[in-house]
């Protein structure tokens, strides 16, 4: 399948596909898909792409849209917050069942090009995983709790991008558990360990690119955060085998822990204050 649709700004067709040659794209998907993210509470999930039936016709429809809006006299705090909310309606359909991310960002670097921005994947590649969650967060809301989509965190990294401004994109920013936690309880999950004292421990067992991977993965999973290979992967992006064998030299390490229950290669980072 390849998909091809087209805005046709500045006689340029950014194309929607990835046959494009940069990235591998996934089957896509044969119904509606569900993700659990990580930054959501445990039974949660993100709001649900649309059917494959349906996709063709929603992206004619947003494509559309987006062709007819004009940018003219528009602020770039404006721009920004339009291409924000574009980027995240195209995101949320999940074309492909694997790597939908990835081909959105391929293609919206394309698109910003044909508006005249001079932007590299350098900050995709660097922030793979903030990327995602703020595209996650810009789609949604439990408004039980008093939790809204916003795109507020997903503008701090346009703002990077094009403006090369220098906001700083912590994970740990977008996880809204702490929301949803009684008033007057003290967070004893989340907290997040000295990082000198982390880089120091580290930086006795491992090579330098080794440390400088696992704080990323500290910093992506905090507290008592879950994660397995695929969500190495899509952090550090390095490849599954790499990932497997960096989990089991930090199961080794007792630097993570494996988790039952939650499926198997699933792990967390130990705690400071854990009994041994």
């Amino acid at each position: 399948m390849r998909i091809s649709w087209s805005l046709g700004r500045r006689g340029n067709k950014p194309v929607l596909a990835a046959a494009d040659g940069f990235i591998p794209a996934g089957n896509e998907p044969s119904g509606h898909a569900c993700m659990h993210i990580w930054r959501l509470p445990r039974g949660s999930n993100t709001p649900l792409p649309c059917s494959a039936a349906e996709l063709r016709a929603t992206l004619d429809y947003d494509f559309s849209e987006e062709r007819k809006f004009s940018y003219r006299n528009l602020s770039m705090d404006e721009i920004i917050h339009h291409l924000a909310i574009f980027v995240s309606r195209l995101w949320q359909l999940h074309v492909f069942g694997e790597g939908s991310t990835r081909t959105t960002a391929v293609f919206f670097i394309k698109y910003l090009r044909t508006l005249g921005f001079d932007v590299t994947n350098d900050i995709f590649a660097e922030n793979a995983w903030y990327f995602r969650n703020s595209l996650v967060r810009a789609n949604y809301n439990d408004l039980k709790n008093g939790i809204c989509e916003t795109t507020e965190f997903l503008e701090l990294f346009l703002r990077n991008l094009l403006l090369n401004e220098h906001h700083a994109l912590h994970n740990r920013t977008l996880n809204i558990r702490g929301a949803l936690k009684k008033p007057g309880k003290p967070d004893i999950e989340t907290g997040k360990p000295d990082i000198k004292d982390v880089k120091a421990d580290i930086g006795k067992i491992f090579r330098l690119k080794t440390a400088g991977h696992i704080l990323k993965l500290r910093e992506a999973f905090p507290g008592r955060t879950i994660f397995g290979r695929p969500d190495v992967t899509e952090v550090i992006d390095i490849k599954p085998s790499r990932a497997s064998q960096l989990l089991k030299e930090l199961a080794e390490h007792r630097i993570i822990e494996p988790v039952s229950g939650h499926g198997k290669g699933r792990y967390m980072f130990r705690t400071e204050n854990k009994s041994e």
